[in-house]
């Protein structure tokens, strides 16, 4: 389980979320994850951030908080040339990178020093158990779509701006991971 400050200090970038009510609910999302996973925040700066790239040297909160900068510095660009054409909400942009893979807290669990899926990660993937979470914690709709849709879940579906810049900041720094070249 994890305090609030233990929270906010794995999160600073909770400070960006300028609407108080919105950074309430997404810290108090992150500490409801806390108290049903048996991992802590110290699991988080030491798992890999997948299990689906052996020997992953990326932990999850190095690429969780990756996502959330390039998703600020996408919309800020956005902002900047396309404001009228594509406007980007900032605060749901925020609390939707910050919540994508909130669920994975209850997909993941250690096994010794090793990450594996739980078993309920194996029937429930995170962006479901993440938006329930998030609806449990009064998180909008509008963030609540971004975290069902940031992963393959969600190309099934029309995704807000939100979500795009969101599911493609993700994606461009796991899929090369992945999928890439390597010499």
């Amino acid at each position: 389980m994890a305090t609030r400050d233990e929270v906010v200090e794995i999160w600073p970038e909770l400070a960006w979320i300028q609407d108080e009510d919105l950074r309430e609910k997404t810290l108090a999302t992150w500490v409801l994850a806390f108290e049903r996973s048996p991992l802590t925040p110290k699991d988080l700066t030491e798992i890999p951030f997948t299990l689906h790239v052996e020997g992953c040297k990326v932990t999850f909160m190095e690429h969780k908080r990756l996502v959330v900068h390039l998703a600020k510095m996408s919309a800020e660009k956005i902002d900047e040339f396309m404001a009228d054409a594509m406007p980007v909400d900032s605060d749901t942009l925020i609390a939707g990178a910050i919540l994508a893979d909130v669920g994975k807290l209850l997909e993941y669990e250690k096994e010794g020093e090793k990450c594996i899926q739980s078993r309920r990660g194996q029937y429930l993937r995170h962006p479901f158990t993440g938006v329930g979470l998030a609806q449990e914690c009064g998180v909008p709709d509008a963030v609540c779509h971004i975290i069902a849709t940031h992963a393959g879940e969600g190309n099934l579906v029309k995704r807000t701006a939100e979500a795009f810049i969101v599911h493609h900041t993700d994606f461009m720094t796991y899929e090369p991971l992945v999928k890439g070249l390597t010499f």
